[in-house]
C-alpha cells in the first residue's frame, strides 16, 4: 500500500503549536499608515486546506509607521482549521509601484524547508514594471497577485503544488 503522507507530515514539524509563544503577530496593529487586509487559504496539492501552517509576513519599510508594535512590520499568523489565514498590513507606500504588498515565508507541514514567497496587490499600478514579477514566466504571475475583494480587502489564496502552485523564490 502507498501512501501520500511525508515523514515530515508523520513527527512534525509542530510549528502551529510550538510557536504560538514567541510573539502574538497576530493582534491588529496600531498603525500611522492605512492598512490593508489580505486573506485567503492555504492549499496542499490535493486542493485541501492545510490547518496547521504558520505564514509570515515581513514588510520591511514599515518600521516608522508601527513603531509602537512588538516587532514593527513583521506578522505571523497560523492558518485555522479551514486552512484560512488573515494579515492586517501597513500600507507605507503609495501607490506601490511593483513593490510587494508584503514578503511572505510558509512553514507546513510536509516542508522539510520554509518557502518564500511574495504578494502584490492587483490595483498597483506598476506591476508591469514589477522587477520581481519581470523574473516570473507571465503565466505563472497571477500566483503571486492579491484581488481586491472591497476597499483595502485582497484575496490571495496559497497553494503549495499542483499547476496552481504558488511561485517560491529561492533566496540562497
Amino acid at each position: 500500500m502507498t501512501s501520500n503522507i511525508t515523514s515530515s507530515q508523520t513527527i512534525g514539524p509542530f510549528s502551529h503549536e510550538a510557536w504560538r509563544w514567541a510573539v502574538d503577530a497576530t493582534a491588529s496593529v496600531a498603525s500611522t499608515a492605512p492598512t490593508i487586509v489580505i486573506e485567503g487559504i492555504i492549499r496542499d496539492g490535493d486542493g485541501a486546506p492545510i490547518n496547521d501552517a504558520m505564514i509570515e509576513a515581513w514588510l520591511p519599510d514599515a518600521f516608522s509607521a508601527e513603531a509602537a508594535h512588538a516587532i514593527p512590520g513583521f506578522r505571523r499568523i497560523p492558518s485555522d482549521d479551514a486552512g484560512a489565514f488573515r494579515f492586517e498590513l501597513s500600507q507605507v507606500t503609495a501607490p506601490m509601484l511593483g513593490q510587494p504588498a508584503a514578503y511572505i515565508t510558509v512553514f507546513a507541514r510536509g516542508l522539510g524547508k520554509h518557502q518564500f514567497t511574495a504578494v502584490f496587490l492587483d490595483d498597483d499600478a506598476g506591476l508591469a514594471e514589477s522587477a520581481i514579477l519581470q523574473q516570473v514566466p507571465s503565466e505563472r504571475r497571477a500566483t503571486l497577485i492579491a484581488r481586491k475583494h472591497g476597499p483595502a480587502h485582497y484575496i490571495w489564496d496559497i497553494w503549495m503544488q499542483t499547476d496552481k502552485e504558488t511561485v517560491f523564490f529561492d533566496y540562497t
